[in-house]
C-alpha cells in the first residue's frame, strides 16, 4: 500500500500496489502495522456495506460525538464515488476544511478518515458499493451530521443530489451545531 498525506492532518489517501499475474491481480488493502507506522488508527472493529442505486445519491455528512468517535477506511468496490472528509476538530489548523477523492471499483482507491472528522459522499454512477471499516462500533445516540451544503464549507460536489434522506437533507448548519469532536 501507498499511503499518501492530503492537507487534512490524519486523512490519507491509500493506493493498492497490486501484483498481477495470468490470473489476475493481487494486493493488500489492510495491514494494522503499515496502519501503525503512517500513525493511523489499526483498530477495526465493524464493516458496513452500502449499495447506491441511483447516480447522484448522497450520503452524510456524518460523525460521531465522543465518546463514540470512529475512524473510517473507506473503499468503492462497485461503480464510483466522490468522497469527502470535513475537518471538524477545533484545534486542527485546518478546521472546517474539506479534502475530496474519487473512489472507484476501477482505480481501487482508499480513503482514511481520522477521529474528529466528518464523512460523506456523492455517487458518480448508478449501482455504486461502498465498503467501510471502522474503528468504532455505531453507536445511535452519539451518531450526528451536518448539512451536504452546508455555507461554512462550500464543497464543490460534482453533481447534482437527486437522491437524500430526509435525516441528511435536515440537518443543521456546522455553526449552529455543538460539536463534540
Amino acid at each position: 500500500m501507498i499511503f499518501h498525506d492530503t492537507t487534512l492532518p490524519g486523512v490519507s489517501e491509500i493506493h493498492l500496489e497490486p501484483v498481477s499475474d495470468e490470473r489476475g491481480l493481487f494486493a493488500r488493502s489492510w495491514c494494522q502495522k503499515e496502519f501503525e507506522a503512517h500513525g493511523l488508527n489499526p483498530r477495526l472493529v465493524q464493516c458496513n456495506l452500502s449499495f447506491n442505486f441511483r447516480k447522484g445519491t448522497l450520503r452524510g455528512i456524518h460523525y460521531q460525538e465522543e465518546p463514540y468517535q470512529e475512524a473510517k477506511l473507506v473503499r468503492c468496490t462497485q461503480g464510483s464515488i466522490y468522497d469527502v472528509a470535513v475537518d471538524l476538530r477545533p484545534q486542527s489548523p485546518t478546521f472546517k476544511r474539506w479534502h475530496a477523492v474519487i473512489l472507484s471499483a476501477e482505480n481501487r482507491q482508499m480513503i482514511y478518515i481520522p477521529e474528529g472528522c466528518a464523512h460523506g459522499f456523492l455517487t458518480l454512477t448508478d449501482n455504486s458499493e461502498v465498503f467501510y471499516q471502522m474503528s468504532q462500533v455505531y453507536h445511535p445516540e452519539s451518531a450526528r451530521g451536518v448539512r451536504w451544503n452546508d455555507p461554512v464549507f462550500r464543497i464543490n460536489w460534482p453533481g447534482e443530489v437527486k437522491v437524500i434522506s430526509e435525516r441528511d437533507r435536515t440537518y443543521s448548519n456546522f455553526d449552529s451545531v455543538q460539536c463534540t469532536c
